[in-house]
């Protein structure tokens, strides 16, 4: 008898554990919800004031607040705005022609970004210049956007100059470009997001909140373009957000930002892919991690647990960041250090790659006897090459948030980069022009 009553304690155990597992399942995969919460004050659809926001949750704008002063900086990147231009001279060869090779600072922290698009030389503010900058160029930098979006639209947002729309841009990223005032849940609020995703199939509003806690940086931390002459806001995503689908296409559209001068190679500029390069089959996303798990780590005060807003490197914090997965904490920065060294080394020697491809394609421009077919196959190969190159150095993690995804990319580059050269020198018929490294002397 009493074996009996054995198994069916155990029995009713093993039920128990089932339905509390598969309840525990439900929750985590069902879309993200209003949590319920008392407000001090009443904030407003869209209130781009993130000090309002501050007055319900007073940690969480503390944290926000302290991305104006983090100014730390890690072995390959940081808050510091160093010039790219400064630490890796090659980069003023291979934007030649294009704003970036005058000015490319690195980010600093989300406060500062209304101030840092202002103040960049890239930007042509003269009126009375076709070429002026565009207001897309705000997009990803204020909290005001939500609210201007949704009363004038992205296209007519978009159709603006830059000085036109600056009287309308008075608060910098904050607390509006991620949160839904009423119920606080992570919402899409970037129309240009909401349209990428859709062009995939896919609905933000059926995700769950751990994977809002990564669709919400897509806002701004993504790849994208500026779309025919009113500049339209568009991530290249209708093909999905591999390297190769999005290069496809741009080829399909015939889209290119600039032409290299004296090569003629139609050029593409990578903006800041950490949404497409993390979760293209990384490790940390495949196992459910989202990006403001090591970015804005769970922090303690009191009683009260909440997200970090002081958002930067992990590698500042370790033990907050990494320390709630992994014990070792020592041995993660060890790893991280590793394969940052890596990809850091693959990636000179692929600029050096795409250098000699570039002085390649340019001596054979140069030269009327060149075979015109081979030539623009040279540059199709340089334009690729290029961008597969600042799809990874344009990304801010040095390869960390896709390791393998990284040196994949390092590899085609180079190898699409040789075989630019050696058209460029079939084109030519000038066997000299396979030299490498003869081009470029990096400073000392």
């Amino acid at each position: 008898m009493q074996k009996y009553s054995t198994i069916l304690l155990v029995g009713i155990i093993v039920v128990l554990a089932a339905v509390l597992a598969g309840v525990l399942v439900f929750q985590k995969n069902q879309p993200a919800q209003g949590r319920a919460f008392e407000p001090l004050v009443e904030v407003k659809a869209m209130e781009p004031d993130s000090s309002v926001w501050g007055k319900n949750f007073p940690n969480q704008y503390d944290g926000l607040q302290k991305t104006a002063t983090n100014n730390i900086d890690t072995t390959y990147g940081g808050s510091s705005a160093f010039s790219w231009l400064e630490r890796d001279p090659r980069q003023k060869i291979l934007f030649a022609g294009y704003p970036f090779s005058k000015d490319y600072n690195d980010d600093r922290g989300h406060a500062n970004a209304l101030e840092d698009v202002r103040a960049t030389k890239r930007l042509n503010l003269n009126d009375e210049d076709p070429k002026h900058t565009p207001a897309t160029c705000y997009s990803c930098k204020s909290s005001n956007n939500p609210g201007l979006w949704t009363d004038m639209g992205m296209a007519a947002y978009d159709a603006m100059t830059f000085n036109e729309m600056t009287p309308n841009i008075n608060n910098a990223i904050g607390c509006a470009n991620c949160h839904e005032a009423e119920t606080m849940r992570l919402i899409a609020t970037n129309p240009a997001l909401i349209e990428g995703l859709e062009a995939q199939g896919k609905d933000w509003t059926t995700f769950s909140r751990q994977e809002m806690r990564t669709v919400v940086c897509a806002n701004c931390h993504v790849e994208y373009y500026f779309a025919g002459p009113d500049k339209y806001l568009t991530f290249p995503w209708a093909k999905g957000t591999q390297i190769d689908q999005i290069i496809s296409y741009y080829n399909e559209i015939g889209f290119k930002d600039w032409e290299y001068p004296d090569a003629g190679t139609p050029m593409l500029k990578a903006q800041h892919p950490e949404y497409e390069f993390f979760t293209a089959g990384s490790t940390h996303y495949n196992a459910g991690v989202s990006c403001a798990d090591c970015h804005m780590p769970y922090v303690s005060d009191g009683a009260a647990k909440y997200s970090s807003h002081d958002v930067h490197s992990p590698l500042i914090n370790p033990e907050q960041a990494c320390g709630q997965c992994h014990t070792d904490v020592e041995y993660v920065v060890r790893r991280v250090n590793t394969i940052q060294d890596q990809v850091a080394n693959t990636k000179i020697a692929t600029e050096d790659a795409i250098i000699d491809a570039i002085n390649a394609i340019k001596a054979a421009a140069a030269n009327p006897n060149s075979d015109a077919a081979l030539l623009d196959q040279a540059r199709q190969l340089h334009r690729e090459a290029q961008y597969m190159w600042d799809f990874l150095s344009a990304e801010n993690s040095t390869g960390f948030h896709n390791p393998e995804y990284a040196l994949k990319i390092c590899a085609d580059a180079t190898n699409l980069a040789r075989q630019a050269q050696m058209l460029a020198a079939q084109a030519a018929n000038d066997p000299s022009l396979l030299k490498t490294g003869t081009y470029y002397a990096p400073a000392q």
